[in-house]
């Protein structure tokens, strides 16, 4: 593609819309709302299936509802754009498949489930709103395991542009092409009204260069850490004599792998020099889809591997079986339990500002942890904040609570 075959669509796409030349194995095709993503994504399917020798397609959305509504049924999906000399794809829902005269097939995944992945195999993709997809990176690799069909097996990605860790991946991953497109890009295809609306009301906005120019905004508004901060952080690592190190926890509410993670960090604290002491950050030991029992010993390993003092837990969900956990685990250091009061962003906001008076280094590679940061409270994040709101506790109870009783910790 392009190819004759693509006709009337190549005849009225843009060129961010059509597929970009040369030997890629992902499309990434960003562009703002209303740009075309969705029907350049549909267009590719449609010819992958119909004349490209692809038999079995995945098609994945951010919920199996998003992939059958949007992606197939959507005025711009795939039983949707089929030429008037063609039969449409029959769906059938009993076993999210959707298939062709032809005998191809594509199958439906929810990005709610990486393990879905495990076990099919394809030699096309089409991923449609990637930067929604509330486990994106994991979902993205069992991707890659699954396509291993045919001569040349290629992947397909549309969405909104939002600095998500697997958008950011993809944008400087070798072997990636990356499109982008603008919503008056596709203004012939669009009501007049709504673009009147939309530019008056977002023109010039962070929204706007968003949703409507397609950019990728790596400082997202709403954000209480920039990368700046986190340069100074990892740049500014001083001498580790510390009188304190503790690890913070934030239990999970549910059990499986569907659930939130377990926020897992171990922090320290320097010698009071002046108004504030000086926080480290040491590790990162967060954890998903493990048992109560199996991610309270990930802490007391943690704890003992760093010399921690105490362990301190966010007891919302569980209260003292929290620490019976714990406790269960072999954790020997004192356990103290917090119950969170305000809202995260109200606890959070206090921390960011050490990290903006350069109050607090990382040690080491946190690179999970930061992505996190640095998207935690903007618009149209739902993932939970797990890893954050452990590293809240943890510098909240060593750097804006009373110190505990000092000794000196050497690493």
């Amino acid at each position: 593609m392009p190819s004759d075959r693509l006709l009337p669509f190549a005849l009225t796409a843009r060129p961010a819309q059509l597929p970009p030349p040369g030997d890629w194995r992902a499309w990434l095709f960003m562009g703002g709302r209303g740009a075309g993503k969705t029907r350049a994504g549909a267009e590719w399917v449609r010819f992958a299936a119909r004349f490209g020798g692809c038999r079995r397609i995945a098609l994945i959305g951010p919920t199996f509802s998003d992939v059958r509504e949007v992606m197939i049924e959507g005025v711009s999906g795939l039983r949707a754009i089929t030429r008037p000399d063609e039969k449409a794809p029959h769906y059938e829902v009993s076993r999210h498949r959707l298939v062709w005269p032809n005998g191809a097939e594509a199958f439906a995944f929810s990005a709610e489930d990486a393990d879905g992945l495990r076990g099919p195999q394809f030699d096309a993709a089409w991923c449609d709103e990637v930067a929604a997809w509330r486990t994106g990176e994991a979902v993205w690799d069992m991707l890659q395991m699954a396509l291993r069909l045919g001569p040349d097996p290629r992947v397909v990605a549309t969405t909104t542009p939002k600095p998500v860790p697997l958008v950011r991946r993809l944008v400087g991953e070798d072997g990636v092409a990356v499109t982008r497109a603008r919503t008056m890009d596709n203004s012939a295809h669009l009501s007049a009204a709504f673009l009147t609306h939309v530019e008056a009301s977002y023109a010039g906005t962070r929204l706007g260069r968003q949703e409507l120019e397609g950019e990728l905004l790596e400082e997202a508004e709403g954000a209480l850490w920039t990368r700046a901060m986190l340069a100074q952080a990892r740049e500014g690592m001083r001498a580790l004599d510390m009188t304190e190190i503790i690890v913070a926890v934030d239990p999970p509410a549910t059990v499986g792998p569907n659930a939130d993670a377990c926020g897992i960090i171990a922090a320290g604290a320097g010698p009071q020099t002046g108004e504030q002491r000086h926080g480290y950050v040491l590790a990162d030991a967060s954890v998903r889809g493990l048992s109560p029992l199996d991610w309270a010993r990930r802490v007391v390993d943690l704890a003992a591997s760093v010399g921690a003092s105490r362990i301190v837990a966010e007891a919302n969900q569980g209260g003292e079986m929290v620490r019976t956990i714990l406790k269960a685990a072999g954790g020997s250091v004192p356990i103290v339990l917090r119950h969170a009061r305000l809202s995260k962003r109200a606890r959070a906001a206090p921390v960011a500002v050490l990290y903006e008076k350069g109050c607090v280094s990382h040690l080491g590679e946190l690179g999970d942890l930061e992505d996190e940061m640095l998207v935690f409270g903007t618009p149209g994040w739902t993932q939970s904040p797990d890893r954050v709101d452990a590293l809240v506790w943890a510098l909240t109870a060593l750097l804006l609570e009373l110190p505990a009783r000092p000794g000196i910790h050497r690493l």
